[in-house]
């Protein structure tokens, strides 16, 4: 019964995540087939090899193909692994830093089972995540007319299947044996993209195409799926890893010394306690109860910090010398796409480095992965401590809800800033390898007006959990008037009647004013800026005046 409990509710915990990613990328299929449908495919076979086979494009491929291999092959794949890899590490060390592994190990049931149920739970949410996926593949083209019968689609789901298991698996070893969820989040996030980049890679080069067999992703797409079918010899090796992994991870567990607590030292806490640093950490922290606000809520959101950073690093590091490989014949694509699509990445010229960066990483990916932060850390900031119930032991420290929402919105702020550094510094590192001369003072304020841009949706999010008390309700509300008005901001312009409404959208003032090549637009920045401090000021006045409810 202990086992089937810790099961149950581990999936009823996740799978809300696993169906809204499903979902998504079954709308990104639509658009990409949509979209290729339009495009005379005889543009890819012109396209660096180095770039097929990154995406795994072979030379005839049709639209179909394009679609599949963009959306579900490669993308896709990320996405459905990266919930793999959230749920390994929130297993057993998740449970650590939430404080709770003490009352689920006070059940009559072994730290094996616990950990078997758990990885039976990950195995079930990924598996109903891939079969929702592999009905949409269906259902798209289906819809479309578009014909599909030479592809393997389900050779494809059962290889998704498999890898992201794999990859969850790895961080449930990781943070089987050190208790660190962000370690584990953060370490197998990273080996995922520097693998899925060195399979593209690597074989092009002469003499590394023979190591590219060291990387698991090799054996998820190496055998090429899609169009050949399953590679049997492939999938064993990843069921071997998953085997060798949970085992490991079950050993690591019933060795070590479980840690049930909440919280872990910070640096904070080091440098208040030591006597040297001690005075000026408590003037720039202020009391002691306060500062903990916000460490705890830093905390308590580093695992998503962490692997956001790593992915934007890599993303845009890898994205600067993959374009010395396609500037030959970016322009031909640009020229292809209709203007509703170039509109989408805010009619950037790809033929330039600049333009380059904006459609492949600033126009969609960063305002997307900086806003997943941002809407997750304002919508639970207050609401999440009414759903945990503990808001009451947080207000019965002799701290004012106002400065409850003040360092709540501090914390988001600083996790935020975070990711925005790492991705400034994977641009410029791009740029550096690839010698392309990009202006650091240029990246630096396309990156800012993009942080702002995330804390003001963030602070929306804040606004309304201090008003309604659910976090649902605030995510679902802010990540919808995120979508809404950059659907606004995209295609208003293209109307001469609808344009102006543009201007009434935050993101406008994103990337309207041509950041990377003019550099910062002042006014933008305040304007962004003021909505923010607008809205946290609302989501103070609103928590002042609200009735909590210790309830879930």
């Amino acid at each position: 019964m202990m086992l089937a409990n810790v099961t149950t509710k581990t999936i009823l915990d996740r799978w809300k995540g696993m169906a809204i990613a499903a979902g998504g990328l079954a709308l990104m299929l639509w658009f990409a087939m949509a979209a290729y449908r339009g495009i005379d495919t005889d543009f890819f076979t012109r396209m660096p090899e180095a770039w097929r086979a990154l995406m795994n494009i072979p030379e005839d491929a049709d639209f179909a193909v394009l679609a599949y291999a963009a959306m579900y092959s490669s993308w896709g794949t990320l996405t459905v692994a990266s919930l793999a890899l959230s749920m390994g590490s929130a297993s057993i060390a998740g449970e650590e830093r939430n404080g709770t592994i003490g009352l689920l190990l006070a059940n009559p049931r072994s730290r094996m089972a616990v950990v078997l149920s758990k990885t039976a739970a990950m195995v079930l949410v990924v598996l109903a995540g891939i079969l929702a996926l592999w009905g949409s593949a269906h259902l798209v083209p289906a819809l479309m007319g578009v014909e599909t019968g030479g592809l393997h689609l389900g050779a494809l789901m059962v290889h998704m299947f498999v890898a992201s298991v794999f990859f969850g698996a790895l961080a449930l070893a990781i943070g089987g044996w050190t208790g660190n969820r962000g370690l584990a989040s953060g370490a197998t996030a990273g080996i995922m993209v520097i693998s899925f980049i060195a399979n593209g890679i690597l074989p092009l080069v002469e003499g590394w195409d023979r190591v590219v067999k060291i990387f698991p992703w090799y054996y998820y797409d190496g055998g090429d799926p899609l169009n050949r079918g399953v590679d049997w010899g492939h999938l064993a090796v990843l069921l071997a890893g998953i085997v060798v992994l949970v085992a490991a991870a079950v050993v690591g567990v019933r060795r070590r010394d479980l840690r049930d607590r909440g919280v872990a030292v910070t640096m904070l806490d080091r440098l208040r306690a030591n006597p040297r640093t001690q005075k000026i950490m408590e003037k720039i922290a202020g009391g002691a109860r306060v500062s903990r606000v916000a460490a705890k809520a830093i905390s308590d959101h580093q695992t998503l910090m962490i692997v956001v950073g790593y992915v934007m690093v890599f993303m845009a590091a890898f994205i600067g010398p993959f374009y010395l490989l396609i500037d030959e014949v970016i322009i031909d694509l640009a020229e292809q796409f209709p203007e509703a699509i170039m509109a989408m990445v805010g009619n950037a010229d790809m033929a330039t480095i600049e333009g380059w960066y904006q459609t492949e990483i600033f126009s969609l990916t960063v305002p997307v992965a900086f806003m997943a932060v941002t809407i997750v850390m304002g919508a639970k900031a207050l609401a999440g401590e009414e759903a945990d119930r503990t808001m009451g032991l947080l207000l019965g420290n002799p701290i004012s809800r106002r400065r409850v929402v003040l360092e709540k919105a501090a914390a988001m702020t600083a996790v935020i800033a975070v990711v925005g550094m790492l991705t400034f510094l994977g641009t410029m590192l791009g740029s550096l390898i690839g010698s392309l001369g990009m202006s650091v003072a240029n990246v630096a304020a396309t990156t800012l007006l993009g942080t702002m841009l995330a804390l003001v949706f963030g602070a929306l999010a804040l606004a309304i959990g201090a008003a309604a008390g659910r976090v649902k309700v605030a995510a679902y509300a802010a990540s919808g008037l995120a979508l809404a008005t950059y659907i606004i901001n995209a295609y208003f312009p293209l109307s001469d009647t609808l344009a102006p409404g543009a201007r009434w959208t935050p993101f406008y003032y994103y990337l309207t004013s041509d950041p990377l090549n003019h550099g910062m637009h002042w006014g933008h920045l305040l304007v962004l800026t003021g909505l923010t401090v607008v809205l946290i000021a609302a989501a103070v006045a609103l928590f002042d005046r609200s009735d909590l409810r210790q309830s879930g």
